[in-house]
């Protein structure tokens, strides 16, 4: 378990990315940046492993991209959720709630 502390934890980076899209469309590295602004710096996502999760998630119909314009005027994908994305986070993030309260049980001495 030596893993570095700001790895995203294995299976939660859809999670995240599909909590930060319901936010509006954002390209990857304003996906990154927001992960990682509000995780106040403990979660950190490499683009080796967001490239990757997007295009998987944009096969699966979660996301839907299409390309525009950066702040900086560079041309940049941008990723949308979908209405199939949208039902994906609300089933995740039930999940992820059940998970981790399973887990603060086990903490606790349950």
């Amino acid at each position: 378990m030596n893993k570095a502390k700001n790895d995203v934890l294995q299976g939660t980076l859809g999670l995240l990315v599909l909590r930060t899209l319901a936010r509006g469309p954002m390209h990857g590295y304003g996906i990154t940046v927001h992960i990682q602004r509000v995780s106040k710096d403990v979660l950190r996502v490499e683009e080796g492993s967001l490239y990757p999760a997007l295009h998987r998630m944009e096969q699966e119909g979660l996301i839907s991209a299409e390309w525009g314009a950066s702040e900086n005027n560079r041309r940049a994908r941008y990723y949308r959720l979908t209405a199939k994305g949208r039902k994906q986070l609300a089933e995740e993030r039930k999940s992820w709630e059940r998970l981790t309260e399973a887990v603060g049980s086990l903490l606790e001495g349950e």
